[in-house]
């Protein structure tokens, strides 16, 4: 009797436990059914479309995603791998929750790019020119007016037999043929290189070798290979990566489009041991700024000969960064617009245990060797400034610009109507903060009513760094900044939303320093909300049509997009919300468009026009604050509010047209739908082939 009793308690609890955890799971089901639904990455026409079993069992898609699709590896639609998301996020795998929720929830935030993980292979297939296609870039590229002559140097030492086949036959595919292979054995001494290099120059006399006698390294290897060089261009191939095979016929079109050009430098990415390619790095045009802060150029780079051999080549005491030396003395020698960048994957650099296309770590002599590069770049250009590591990007790059001891005057402006908490939060910590010593406080009052803010500013005007300005006219951000930043007699003038709180005691000194650099326009600071996620790290032109904030929401601790979330860099548009630029400059462009943008894209038009002014716009990640973003005015969402937004999208558009569309610092292989820096579907790239 004691028996069936204990049997049938046994089964009770079981029944139990089973309902209960019926309940959970219908529970976690019913809540990450309702997170999949109201985000955009689940497309049920997708979904049906490719399992017919749901559709034709007539199952709603989601539900079935959510209890069964995830765990058989479907996709919830074109824009997400399930099983490169989970391959790639130990996490999402160890806790066994759906990757899709897993990815709203946790990954987006963190910066996890679903474009850049899964689509890579895909993208690929999809966009890159088909094998079938190669003779008809041939048969274009024999009515060039222009054929030049490619010579592509390339130094060896002990190179594994497998991948130095594998980087000449890269040569020796190339759909474009005029060039030629000049390569320096730099006195190997395992024989199966010379006996691999005597064979292809034998086969072929398009490819010289030179045997050097002893051992110079890098740099002296680079410039025995230059000795070679007949063409009127010389590419960099290091003697284990690898070359598209349209490689040099995109070279070769770029210099009949751009026959000024001096320096052309391709996009890459990475080629491992299974020879499978990954991590493309998707560049922007020439971005000197981000170019101080890791080397952009880097592969390919093609050089005009003539300038090579007059700046002397490379030199052996920056081996490791020799390419960085010579590209940073080179574009002293030319002009911005005799630098070319083609925005395609032409160069595939190989992934092996001691290159640093693994690790930056593998090589850290590298590293040095390019803060030396360019220190001694910036001495020449005759800019005071150190260089140090980048803070938050391995072997990466920050340089510190110098302040002279007569520090420039510093106007800040911040509009304010009430709101006297969030405005004392601001004000404080610039006072209690800001370490910068030459700069004084105008506080614009639109209209303040309230005896809180009143008695704030009465308390305020007994300190001698702050004035109050009363503005009665109706609420209009471009033309409350205009009056004061027109007539100020402050250097520099600092745009600042009551909104914002200093987080860095040095964030003025930091913007200080680099707008009284040659040629710097506008320069904005790094933005964060309260819970360390990323504000504002720049504007790129053409996100969400108009422009967005790059890497928005990015957690801290997350360096983004190749370091682009952490590193300094040109960009053509930052934040009115901490904007920085020279009284001069302002002035000289008119200021804030207040006829046409009152409220919203005034900061955007402003930095274009100081662009097409002919000054560069920087971006620090190094001036720091928190964005209370529209705490006081709150968001567009009353018709009165939406009818000026539209009007004012309208009229940026109109005035700017496809200049949104085609930021020079943003690529075209990079997505406008989203602020991750993901790739695009399809890219924004033109082909004189019609396939």
């Amino acid at each position: 009797m004691k028996s069936v009793l204990k049997n049938g308690m046994q089964h009770f609890i079981k029944v139990l436990n089973g309902y209960w955890k019926l309940l959970k799971n219908n529970r976690n089901s019913a809540r990450e059914y309702r997170i999949i639904k109201n985000s955009d990455l689940f497309d049920p026409a997708f979904y049906l479309q490719n399992y017919p079993d749901v559709r034709d069992a007539d199952l709603d898609p989601i539900s079935h995603f959510v209890k069964h699709g995830w765990k058989e590896g479907r996709n919830p639609s074109s824009r997400f791998d399930t099983k490169s998301y989970l391959s790639m996020s130990s996490d999402a795998n160890q806790t066994a929750i759906n990757p899709l929720v897993h990815y709203i929830l946790y990954g987006k935030a963190e910066g996890r790019s679903i474009e850049n993980i899964r689509r890579y292979k895909d993208w690929i297939e999809n966009f890159e020119p088909k094998l079938h296609t190669y003779p008809q870039y041939n048969n274009i590229s024999c009515k060039w007016a222009i054929k030049p002559l490619i010579s592509i140097i390339m130094p060896t030492y002990n190179t594994p037999k497998d991948y130095l086949c594998k980087a000449i036959n890269s040569v020796i595919n190339q759909v474009y043929g005029n060039w030629e292979l000049c390569i320096a054995d730099d006195a190997s001494t395992e024989p199966r290189v010379r006996e691999t290099l005597e064979r292809y120059a034998l086969d072929d006399a398009r490819i010289k070798v030179v045997y050097r006698k002893v051992n110079g390294r890098i740099s002296e290897a680079s410039n025995s290979a230059l000795e070679l060089v007949t063409g009127d261009f010389t590419a960099l191939l290091d003697h284990d990566d690898k070359l598209h095979p349209l490689a040099l016929y995109f070279v070769a079109e770029a210099i009949n489009n751009h026959p000024e050009a001096q320096l052309i430098y391709t996009d890459e990415d990475k080629i491992d041991e299974n020879g499978e390619r990954k991590d493309p790095y998707f560049k922007c045009d020439f971005n000197y700024d981000l170019f101080l802060s890791h080397n952009m150029i880097t592969h390919l780079g093609v050089y005009r000969t003539e300038t090579i051999k007059k700046i002397n080549g490379f030199r052996s005491v920056y081996d490791g960064a020799q390419d960085y030396d010579l590209a940073l003395r080179f574009i002293e020698k030319i002009s911005k617009p005799q630098i070319i960048h083609i925005p395609r994957v032409l160069y595939h650099w190989r992934l092996h245990a001691l290159s640093t296309a693994q690790s930056s770590s593998a090589k850290p002599y590298a590293h040095i060797a390019a803060m030396k590069a360019i220190g001694e770049h910036l001495e020449r250009v005759e800019v005071r400034a150190t260089v140090e590591p980048a803070p938050e990007a391995v072997g990466m790059n920050r340089v510190r610009y110098f302040l002279s001891q007569n520090q420039p005057s510093v106007e800040i402006i911040i509009p304010t109507r009430d709101g006297a908490d969030i405005l004392r939060q601001c004000i404080e910590s610039i006072l209690q903060k800001t370490t910068y010593d030459n700069y004084h406080i105008s506080i614009i009052d639109n209209g303040s009513k309230l005896k809180k803010t009143l008695k704030f500013f009465k308390e305020l005007s007994k300190n001698s760094r702050v004035r109050i300005l009363r503005d009665e006219s109706p609420f209009n951000f471009s033309r409350l900044n205009n009056n004061v930043a027109l007539k100020s007699s402050a250097d520099f003038v600092c745009l600042l939303n009551n909104d914002t709180e200093v987080i860095t005691p040095d964030w003025l000194n930091e913007m200080v320093s680099i707008a009284i650099q040659p040629g710097v326009g506008c320069v904005g600071a790094r933005l964060w909300y309260l819970k360390n996620m990323l504000q504002h790290g720049g504007l790129i032109l053409g996100l969400g049509g108009i422009a967005g904030h790059s890497h928005k929401h990015l957690i801290k601790g997350n360096t983004g997009y190749l370091g682009r979330a952490v590193l300094t860099q040109s960009l053509s548009a930052v934040t009115g919300a901490c904007l920085l630029v020279a009284t001069p400059i302002y002035k000289e462009v008119n200021g804030l468009e207040e006829a046409n943008l009152t409220v919203a894209f005034n900061d955007v038009d402003f930095c274009i026009r100081v662009r097409e002014a002919g000054y560069r716009n920087v971006w620090t990640p190094y001036a720091e604050l928190y964005h209370h973003e529209s705490v006081q005015r709150g968001y567009e969402n009353t018709p009165g509010k939406i009818a000026r937004f539209e009007k004012e999208k309208k009229f940026i558009k109109e005035r700017w047209g496809d200049k949104l569309l085609n930021d020079p610092f943003y690529s075209p292989n990079l997505t406008l739908d989203r602020e991750d820096f993901s790739v695009a579907w399809p890219p924004r790239i033109k082909d004189n082939l019609i396939i």
